[in-house]
């Protein structure tokens, strides 16, 4: 596949490369009964108790394969903004202010590709254990030890996700999703001035 993409041009390519995450990051979804498939969480942005402004660089492990995808992102007490790139294109930006969500996307971008769905993983991955415990619907389970955050249904590992500083949202964070079957690590570092 990256030597078909080398003939792409290049908005087309960082399409392609933003498709293949999608797909990677969603396959599951489509064959686990819908209940379970996502929490539905939209968790307001001053519940993260911090303002942060990070670059991030995603790299997604299935099936032997990895596909990769940088995005911006910016929280604090009144809004949500993330910005997703791929090969320095805009594919897809969000913004939430804990009550209406704004989503751009890419037009050849897969539509299963949800902003919900990425706003819940940022927030599963961010946001404090206690606010996410208070949103879960019934049977979920959240346990954090260290720098470690454990996501369970029914008593069933459902995630598995490790930080390797103690604010979560800097350093090496890497999300196993078992139900799923992938992996996603995620760099992230301060925003530099002037950058979204």
């Amino acid at each position: 596949m990256p030597q078909r993409l080398e003939f792409l041009p290049r908005a087309r390519r960082a399409v392609a490369a933003a498709g293949m995450l999608a797909a990677v990051l969603l396959a599951g979804c489509a064959t686990t009964p819908p209940p379970a498939a996502r929490l539905g969480l939209k968790l307001a942005p001053q519940a993260l108790g911090e303002s942060i402004s990070v670059q991030q660089h995603l790299r997604v492990e299935r099936k032997g394969r990895s596909d990769e995808l940088d995005v911006a992102l910016e929280v604090d007490a009144a809004h949500i903004e993330l910005v997703g790139l791929a090969l320095g294109q805009r594919v897809l930006s969000l913004s939430y202010d804990g009550k209406e969500m704004k989503t751009w996307r890419h037009l050849m971008l897969p539509a299963q590709v949800k902003a919900e769905d990425v706003l819940e993983d940022v927030q599963l991955t961010l946001w404090p254990a206690e606010a996410l415990r208070a949103a879960l619907p019934a049977g979920w389970q959240i346990e954090e030890r260290a720098q470690r955050r454990t996501l369970s249904l029914n008593g069933e590992t459902i995630m598995r996700i490790e930080y390797s500083a103690p604010q979560r949202w800097l350093g090496t964070v890497v999300l196993e999703n078992l139900r799923y079957h992938y992996r996603l690590t995620i760099e992230s570092a301060p925003a530099e001035e002037g950058q979204p």
